[in-house]
């Protein structure tokens, strides 16, 4: 009988520090969450095949009473030394051990036993990247366990958008290293990635993993907000702050990347850009690819715009928790392309909109976000090129922020913020899923009853 708690599967990179907190992630699925996990550990020689006293702990196995829902399962030893050569940097050794271990992972996954519990997610630490492409083939979510710091997370995930200038001056002339929404990273402090070249494959092939982290379905974090509790948005005053983002797939030209990029500098304004490399012909770019093909540096943005504007503005490659960005005080104003989910994330989070619209039925959303709710404003995009200007960016960002016209579409969101919470409550779209979920528990008892 198919078991009807999630199956967690997890990859436990070699080395006991990367093995000791995805125990403690899988216990606490298994006691927290009632989920099944299975936890496959990699090893990189034969003591750690046997020396398995930390998987046969009380801690490895979770609680007595959890059921049998927690599986460890060691990869057979794999010896990867003819494929690394003396002196290999370790990790690079433990990726290559993962890759001739991913073919057991598939079969083990795929086999009879787990068929009847088909995994649901796949979450894999910094050095098991490689695996996340298992998940694609067995259509399961994909997480990456960061088992550091919140810090160290947000330095891996600037590090494709870095300005070399700035990494050349930060290893050569030991200056700090500026992390947005961070304090900046020391000379003393920094990492090795700082000091590998730019074109060694080992550097391409970890922006290869940064890209592909920022995509998965989510991160997680072994830390909590009290101990690492300042990001930048807390830093920035009450309704200060424009979010700047076309959604999953919009992308824009290289001349409207720089406009905007203009625009918002001139504007004087904080800001919160979610930036992608630009695309020519398509304004749905990134819509299915999300984004494969990254350039490593942002070289698509004004010479020094990062350096120029790192005070007031904050630069995050591909993408961001959009509800939760939306529903910080520090947000004033929202420029999206106008896609209904994200007009209506803005709504129920009170935030005025910039509408942007790019492709789609988004023109439509605009006009009714602008002309019937009275929630936006609307770009004007010049039809004989389709660029929209530095000026006209810096003067809506203006409006939408600070100018007594935009006072109307911001005391207007804030009343339909109260109609949507009262939608999303006792009443409203509530009763209508209600009555959906009725109909559907009604026709599952009439399947029950025929089956006898």
């Amino acid at each position: 009988m198919e078991s009807t708690n999630p199956h967690i599967v997890l990859l436990a990179s070699p080395g006991i520090g990367h093995l000791i907190p995805v125990l403690e992630l899988a216990r606490r699925l298994v006691s927290h969450q009632s989920f099944e996990v299975t936890v496959f550990v990699v090893t990189t020689d034969y003591a750690s095949v046997t020396n398995t006293q930390l998987l046969q702990s009380p801690a490895a196995a979770g609680s007595d009473d959890d059921d049998g829902l927690l599986d460890i399962v060691l990869v057979p030893f794999l010896d990867v030394s003819d494929r690394v050569g003396p002196g290999v940097l370790f990790i690079e050794k433990i990726k290559a051990t993962i890759l001739l271990s991913l073919p057991f992972l598939r079969t083990e996954i795929s086999n009879s036993k787990m068929e009847s519990r088909r995994p649901t997610a796949l979450v894999v630490d910094i050095l098991g990247i490689d695996a996340l492409g298992i998940a694609d083939e067995f259509n399961m979510l994909k997480f990456v366990f960061i088992t550091s710091n919140a810090w160290f997370l947000a330095v891996m995930l600037c590090t494709p958008e870095m300005d070399r200038k700035e990494i050349d001056e930060h290893v050569k002339n030991r200056k700090p290293l500026n992390i947005p929404g961070c304090k900046p990273l020391k000379f003393e402090d920094t990492t090795d990635v700082f000091f590998m070249d730019p074109n060694d494959s080992a550097y391409q092939r970890y922006i290869y993993d940064i890209v592909k982290m920022s995509l998965t379905d989510g991160i997680l974090v072994n830390t909590w907000d009290e101990l690492e509790p300042t990001n930048w948005l807390d830093k920035q005053p009450k309704e200060s702050v424009i979010y700047v983002s076309f959604g999953s797939g919009g992308t824009l030209s290289s001349q409207q990347v720089i406009e905007l990029a203009w625009g918002l500098e001139l504007s004087q304004q904080r800001f919160f850009w979610v930036s992608r490399p630009p695309n020519e012909n398509d304004a749905a770019g990134s819509f299915l690819s999300l984004g494969n093909g990254s350039d490593d540096t942002p070289d698509y943005l004004p010479d020094g715009f990062l350096a120029r504007t790192q005070d007031r503005g904050l630069v995050v490659p591909m993408w961001a928790p959009q509800v939760e960005v939306l529903s910080h005080p520090s947000i004033g104003g929202f420029l999206t392309h106008c896609g209904w989910n994200s007009s209506m994330e803005s709504i129920i989070e009170g935030v005025p909109m910039i509408a942007w619209p790019l492709y789609a039925e988004q023109k439509m959303n605009a006009n009714m976000l602008t002309e019937d709710i009275g929630v936006s404003i609307r770009v004007t995009r010049v039809e004989s090129y389709g660029v929209i200007g530095r000026e006209e960016i810096r003067s809506m960002v203006g409006k939408i922020l600070m100018d007594h016209q935009g006072r109307n579409i911001r005391t207007r969101i804030k009343e339909l913020k109260k109609s949507a919470a009262k939608a999303l409550d006792q009443g409203g779209s509530y009763n209508s899923l209600s009555q959906v979920a009725a109909i559907c528990l009604q026709q599952h008892l009439k399947t029950k009853v025929s089956r006898g």
